[in-house]
């Protein structure tokens, strides 16, 4: 094992998206993670498809494409926690873990004996962190939740679409289980940092992450323009709500993403399309002018952009060093040569289809490089070998 966590290891109890994500962050970085899951069933998210990994035949695999998302680098392993034979074998586990991820409902857990309480009884340096809906406390702190439903109640779907009234109005999620992957990566930044104070203190930790308050901290701008406006944040479709222009254009074979950042680059941006007297124009030489004055100042950019095709505007912006870029496609982003330089796209070997394609981590070290070799384990891939490693038997997964 390689990358700076490699002297950790990780019990993740957790399923579906938002504690899996963290647990392939860590074992990413290096930790060994064990993936406990339920007996003859497994992770949700291996029932979630199509699409399904193909075998060697050309046949559907039981893998789902959401399952292998997510779970890269672990090590599963099938535990009955209802058993007493599954509760012996995760305390096992959690004895000789630095990690537990779970997220399950409040107080299931400790229902089976594996609250945070009692494996810090039996590990006081185990830093559990827990990942629920709603927290561990408050009027809905028992409730289930899930990505879509807190996009809703987190504010995120109310800034997310075109405006009411114009063509496809309405709110909107985002196109990937965004709540999920940013609960995910709160909980990866929480252990880590423990992890961090446990040096010093020589002590565990429990962290409680919730995904509404994740919702929340990430509406980011929309919140603080609430909070020292009073105004309630719309819907604007594509364009940005501090600053202008950021929209997506009609060209005249496509569409193209404008992102000026600042008044310098309008400059730049003005000179591109041939209009340098919009930049000289007091209505729109400053950000603040142009989101006042958007509502003519956008028609005068469209009107411009309809002129070329987006390859020569792309051209001509990149001269300008003005940040923009197409649209692409998921098949267009894995051949773009930026993504393929970086190799985000690696094949890793898999005992059913051969080989399975993975999108691996952007993290990149210097001197603990990251290495990905190890493709997400089949259900119970590893009880065997992992419960034996510990001298227990493989009841636990009756």
């Amino acid at each position: 094992m390689t990358g700076p966590l490699k002297h950790i290891r990780v019990l993740d109890l957790s399923r579906i998206m938002a504690g899996p994500w963290a647990g392939q962050i860590l074992a990413d970085l290096g930790a060994e993670v064990i993936k406990v899951e339920r007996a003859g069933v497994g992770d949700d998210t291996r029932r979630w498809g199509p699409p399904y990994l193909k075998d060697r035949e050309g046949n559907d695999t039981a893998e789902s494409g959401y399952y292998l998302s997510v779970n890269r680098g672990k090590k599963s392993v099938e535990i009955d926690l209802a058993s007493t034979e599954g509760q012996a074998a995760v305390k096992a586990l959690a004895a000789r873990s630095d990690i537990v991820l779970e997220n399950f409902k409040t107080g299931t857990l400790s229902r089976y004996g594996l609250g945070p309480d009692e494996l810090k009884a039996i590990n006081p340096e185990l830093i559990c962190c827990s990942i629920t809906g709603f927290g561990q406390d408050g009027p809905r702190a028992e409730d289930v939740a899930y990505d879509f439903m807190i996009q809703a109640m987190g504010g995120l779907m109310s800034v997310t679409g075109a405006p009411d009234g114009a063509p496809g109005g309405g709110p909107q999620k985002v196109g990937v289980p965004i709540i999920d992957i940013m609960t995910g990566m709160y909980a990866a930044i929480s252990v880590l940092a423990a992890l961090a104070e446990r040096s010093e203190s020589g002590k565990g930790d429990f962290i409680d992450i919730a995904m509404l308050d994740v919702a929340t901290a990430m509406m980011a701008n929309q919140a603080m323009n609430h909070l020292v406006s009073g105004a309630t944040p719309k819907r604007s479709g594509n364009k940005h709500p501090n600053i202008q222009p950021q929209d997506v254009f009609a060209v005249r074979d496509g569409h193209i993403v404008i992102a000026v950042g600042n008044d310098e680059q309008f400059v730049r941006f003005s000179r591109a399309i041939g209009r340098p007297e919009l930049a000289e124009n007091p209505d729109y030489a400053t950000n603040p002018n142009r989101v006042r004055n958007l509502d003519r100042l956008h028609p005068l950019i469209s009107e411009a952009l309809k002129e070329r095709d987006l390859a020569d505007w792309i051209a001509a912006f990149n001269a300008e060093k003005v940040p923009c870029g197409p649209i692409n496609t998921v098949p267009m982003v894995f051949s773009d040569p930026q993504v393929k330089h970086r190799g985000l796209l690696k094949q890793l070997p898999h005992p059913l289809a051969g080989q399975v394609p993975s999108v691996t981590s952007p993290m990149h070290f210097k001197r603990s490089a990251l290495r990905f070799e190890t493709a997400p384990p089949l259900l119970g891939e590893h009880t065997e070998a992992v419960l034996s490693a510990l001298g227990l038997e493989e009841e636990a997964q009756q």
